[in-house]
């Protein structure tokens, strides 16, 4: 393995390791080619606010998503001095090959729960999915690279509906006897609720319990800082986040931005957990990322800034009579 998750440097029981996933889950839904040069910025000024474990790119196709053809240039210049901690999504043994050249911490491997979406989403069956990821994961234990693996509509499918649990811990156990141990609920569509998060989480507490859970969810019904609050009550303690709520998936109709990472380290911080994250210098990134992208981004700290942040009556008028 050729590092550890933030977590590993923040050991007390209050601490919550973010994994910013923006660079690759927020960029490769833009249709206009953001510069290979302001990628590794942005990934860098991330580090320097704190961020440690980053979602850099995807090893995917070009040709499936254009945004995401300079992986490899991006991991080469990314900042490692700080030991943040780099990886990539891989669809396929190909991908795998060139994140290995390229030098990830962790391969990303990731199906759907539901049939449909991961048909529209890879082409494959669930079952085609999971055995390829074996060559996959033989090639990065001969590389001593750990894979993490992630469940999309994990709480719910635009095509099917409702997924239950089992599906979950059917994915989750095949997962584990390839050996990974950490993996991902991903919320792909917005989907999730209090009671689906709680469902799920103790579905694989029970049935997996050597695995370690984390959630990624997206804002699409704006709850998704409240299944954080779920989460954060059933023990999880890795979020996946998207920097000034960038992302949505290519592949579901109405599927909107992540979870804002510094809305999340807010919440989290104000909740007195500690993440070792900046807020401050977080916020000047995602105001950078949003005059990168061109457009008014959904991230809300990033514009009210810290609960507590002051303000000169002179700079607020006054009412008048």
């Amino acid at each position: 393995m050729n590092g550890q998750g933030s977590g590993a440097d923040h050991p007390g029981p209050r601490f919550i390791e973010i994994v910013e996933v923006g660079p690759r889950d927020g960029f490769q839904i833009e249709k206009a080619f953001i510069p290979t040069e302001e990628k590794i910025a942005i990934v860098n000024a991330m580090i320097d606010a704190g961020v440690r474990h980053l979602e850099v790119t995807s090893f995917v196709s070009p040709r499936a998503v254009p945004q995401l053809a300079d992986a490899a240039e991006v991991m080469a210049g990314v900042d490692r001095s700080r030991g943040a901690f780099l990886t990539a999504l891989v669809p396929n043994l190909r991908g795998a090959e060139r994140a290995a050249a390229a030098g990830v911490d962790a391969m990303v491997v990731f199906c759907s729960a539901s049939e449909s979406h991961n048909s529209k989403n890879v082409n494959r069956t669930v079952a085609q999915s999971l055995a390829g990821f074996r060559d996959v994961a033989k090639l990065a234990e001969e590389a001593g690279i750990e894979v993490i693996g992630g469940i999309a509509t994990a709480f719910g499918c635009p095509f099917e509906g409702e997924v239950p649990p089992a599906a979950l811990v059917r994915i989750a156990t095949a997962y584990r006897d390839l050996g990974i141990r950490r993996i991902g609920l991903g919320d792909t569509t917005g989907m999730a609720t209090p009671p689906t998060v709680q469902a799920a989480v103790r579905a694989l507490r029970a049935e997996t319990p050597e695995l370690d859970v984390g959630l990624h969810f997206h804002n699409t019904r704006g709850v998704g800082l409240a299944n954080v609050l779920v989460g954060l009550a059933e023990g999880v303690r890795r979020y996946d986040a998207s920097i000034a709520g960038l992302g949505g998936c290519p592949f579901a109709a109405g599927a909107t931005g992540n979870i804002c990472t510094e809305d999340l380290v807010y919440l989290l911080h104000e909740s007195g957990y500690d993440t070792g994250i900046d807020l401050d210098r977080l916020c000047e990134v995602a105001r950078y990322v949003e005059r990168v992208i061109g457009r008014t981004l959904p991230g809300q700290v990033m514009k009210a800034g810290p609960r507590l942040q002051r303000h000169g009556m002179g700079e607020v008028a006054t009412a008048a009579g």
